[in-house]
């Protein structure tokens, strides 16, 4: 029989609090998290609890020594050296690798960006605006954009970026719109996984998924600081070895390992990840 083929979907949706997660009818995470786990992360207590370093430790796998993202503004950084797992699966390994976003430094030349240096396919679509209205129709595109590839491209690895309920916290706050961005990026989310199962060849492969965000807001909007609300963000992971029951500690820096490891390992022991992988491959 032929082998399995191993794929594996990141999600990443900007700003949403655990309590928040928690509380709201989020049906398609609910699924997914009930075939894994939704486990809290702590951030580190040397990452700011802004959308740069955080987004950058997700996705190298190594912490801000290493790559050195400090803020929204990726100046300085190291990531030609600790680049994201999308350029190094494609760079290194010949992997096909999909990222989708349209926050500018994720992809652009703009802020010392862009933080994915070279995966094989990206798709970018920036918000007219930077209101909770735009964000929510850049979050359609991207949603659209992403399910086509992943519907009929053969990508290894993927990552999506969802902006809209960070965007709509820092202009309303944690409240009824905020709760709103936050269920239809739960919809979207489905959309996503709607695409995956509808591929012909689904069925002879392994997907793992894993939804992350970076980190969570004050009541009143905004983030930056030390409180708990700030600094707990949250994990859902299923796939093969993943399970039901996370472990005692999770850790941003191990997204990216996990995304390694489930592909089979494609970190070679040379690699000084910071992150370990909580699941086999």
């Amino acid at each position: 029989m032929p082998d399995v083929v191993r794929r594996v979907l990141v999600v990443g949706i900007d700003g949403v609090r655990l309590d928040t997660l928690r509380r709201l009818p989020t049906p398609h995470l609910d699924v997914l998290a009930a075939d894994g786990f939704l486990a809290p992360v702590d951030i580190d207590d040397r990452t700011p609890t802004m959308s740069g370093p955080c987004w950058a430790t997700i996705v190298t796998g190594v912490g801000v020594d290493k790559h050195g993202v400090w803020s929204n503004d990726f100046g300085g950084h190291r990531l030609d050296v600790f680049p994201d797992f999308a350029t190094r699966l494609a760079v290194q390994y010949g992997r096909r690798t999909f990222v989708a976003a349209g926050w500018r430094p994720l992809m652009q030349v703009r802020d010392g960006g862009p933080l994915f240096r070279a995966p094989s396919r990206t798709a970018y679509v920036s918000p007219v605006a930077d209101t909770p209205e735009a964000w929510e129709t850049c979050d359609e595109h991207i949603t659209a954009e992403a399910a086509r590839v992943l519907a009929d491209d053969d990508m290894d690895a993927s990552f999506v970026y969802l902006g809209a309920p960070d965007e709509t916290a820092h202009f309303l706050g944690c409240h009824d719109a905020y709760e709103t961005a936050v269920v239809r990026a739960d919809a979207r989310v489905g959309r996503l996984l709607d695409a995956v199962r509808s591929r012909t060849s689904y069925r002879a492969e392994r997907w793992t998924v894993l939804v992350v965000t970076d980190h969570g807001h004050v009541d009143a909007g905004g983030h930056g600081g030390r409180s708990p609300e700030e600094r707990t963000a949250w994990l859902i992971a299923a796939g093969p070895g993943v399970g039901t029951a996370p472990p005692a500690t999770l850790r941003h820096v191990d997204v990216a390992a996990q995304v390694f490891a489930s592909l089979g390992g494609a970190a070679d022991r040379h690699w000084s990840l910071d992150g370990r992988p909580f699941a086999p491959a």
